[in-house]
């Protein structure tokens, strides 16, 4: 069961990454973040249906997130050597065929079960994306069922949004007026 993290420091960690080249791995912690925004986000499995849809449309986005001076983790239960290999499988054989972003491993599931998205029965994470301020505060958390993709789109408009300071509306987009206290 997901809980409330919103507002609290981000729960810390360190995990083992294969890198979006496909050729190397690397180790990253969420201190490696600090001074940026960081876009965590959790799927469910390596070369399943929904997750390189997500993965794949997040990395072409990566240049719209580094405007706005975030990062991106992807974040799975699978080994980092799954993941390269996943990286490594062409786009069209429903792998990633590359990313902009390093793929995390989480194989003890000790940040799955960190962030709330561990799905203990089965042993893999729901759908978890996770918007951390520069400091190191959550300040965004959204859960979903393991069937439902997420959307680059509202992903980068609540980035924007959390950016801009000011109390946001729905729908709001940068450039529009916030709302006024009373």
């Amino acid at each position: 069961m997901a809980q409330r993290l919103v507002g609290l420091p981000a729960p810390d960690f360190t995990m083992e990454t294969a890198l979006g080249n496909g050729k190397d791995f690397g180790k990253v912690s969420l201190s490696d973040y600090k001074g940026k925004w960081l876009v965590l986000f959790f799927y469910p499995l390596d070369f399943t249906f929904v997750c390189p849809t997500e993965i794949i449309a997040l990395s072409d986005a990566m240049e719209d997130f580094k405007d706005l001076d975030a990062e991106i983790l992807g974040v799975s239960t699978d080994s980092i050597h799954s993941h390269r290999a996943w990286i490594n499988t062409p786009r069209d054989k429903n792998g990633l065929g590359g990313l902009n972003y390093p793929l995390a491993s989480d194989i003890l599931k000790t940040v799955s079960r960190d962030y709330g998205v561990l799905d203990e029965e089965k042993g893999i994470a729901f759908r978890g994306l996770f918007i951390i301020d520069p400091e190191g505060v959550l300040r965004y958390q959204v859960v979903t069922d393991l069937n439902i993709g997420r959307s680059v789109d509202e992903t980068l408009r609540v980035l924007q949004a959390l950016q801009s300071g000011g109390l946001c509306p729905a729908n709001w987009r940068p450039g529009e007026k916030h709302l006024v206290s009373s």
